[in-house]
């Protein structure tokens, strides 16, 4: 099964202590002291240290010494990154600048649509961004433990087109999440996670197996909008750069084999920029468990009749 349990670390207190720094202390102190909170991280991150150590020695092909760095480097870029997405909720967008790759694409989802990104670069940023859209924009929290710290943030938060839905247990976040794009809203969302139970489908990602989630995909082909896979990536200490995708449209069928066929077909596009992202920003993806080991049983989608 994916060792992750959809729980990130982190609590209220630090997102407090992040924006009172912004304000008082200014970015260039908040990054000054993060190069020694690394360190700790490096000493304590246990599991999450093997992962990206795997990636950067394995994956990418890095000597020993080149792929402890990377991870030194890894821990301070998340660390930035963390910073600089509170900052950019908190009202301070003035300190960055932005390249926008693929926005005509955006325009194009006059009746909605879904974005799914991955855990690499700023993904949240991006909604902050698209508020240029004048569309209204929800980004999909899996982690239920940030439920207080979704509360937090939009307190704070300058732009009142950015909101956030968090996925329950109870399964109310459907009702908000089909609400948002009968307003012909956009959603925002990973599609590189899964967790116990999730329907998956196998693909070739970065030179071997990896199981990626149906759930982004099969919401785009239920609610009939369309879909891009968007990616918002440091590239210096103030300057950030958006790429999206060309729409997918993914028809939804009441064939298993089509319905497969076609999800497959949008998840392929998927990786393919996913992976030019990783290998052209490999110090930018902040993955922290096994992501190539299988569930012991990989799900398949249900029998439905043709």
């Amino acid at each position: 099964m994916s060792s992750w349990e959809g729980k990130t670390r982190g609590g209220v207190l630090g997102y407090k202590i992040f924006v009172w720094t912004l304000k008082y202390l200014g970015l260039r102190f908040a990054y000054f002291l993060l190069s020694f909170v690394v360190i700790y991280f490096l000493a304590t991150s246990g599991k999450a240290f093997n992962a990206i150590f795997h990636f950067y020695s394995k994956v990418m092909k890095y000597n020993r010494a080149k792929a402890f760095l990377s991870i030194y480097r890894n821990y301070y870029m998340f660390g930035q990154i963390l910073l600089d997405k509170i900052a950019m909720i908190a009202g301070f967008q003035q300190r960055f600048t932005f390249n926008f790759e693929g926005e005509e694409y955006l325009r194009q989802m006059h009746d909605g649509g879904l974005l799914v990104s991955a855990h690499v670069g700023n993904w949240e940023i991006a909604g902050q961004l698209l508020s240029r859209l004048e569309k209204r924009i929800h980004i999909i929290l899996f982690d239920a433990e940030h439920q207080r710290i979704k509360g937090y943030l939009s307190d704070v938060m300058s732009n009142r087109n950015v909101s956030f839905i968090v996925i329950r247990d109870d399964f109310s976040h459907l009702l908000e999440i089909k609400q948002a794009l009968a307003n012909k809203e956009i959603i925002a969302m990973h599609g590189d996670r899964f967790i116990e139970g999730n329907k998956t489908i196998l693909l070739e990602f970065m030179g071997s197996a990896a199981a990626f989630p149906i759930g982004p995909i099969n919401m785009a082909a239920k609610f009939n909008v369309p879909v891009s896979f968007v990616f918002a990536v440091k590239e210096s200490r103030s300057h950030y750069h958006f790429y999206a995708t060309p729409l997918t449209t993914v028809a939804f069928s009441t064939n298993q084999k089509q319905r497969e066929d076609n999800f497959r077909r949008a998840l392929e596009i998927y990786v393919a920029k996913f992976e030019e992202i990783l290998f052209k920003y490999p110090l930018q993806w902040f993955n922290y468990y096994d992501f190539w080991k299988l569930p012991d049983n990989l799900p398949r989608l249900p029998e439905t009749s043709p």
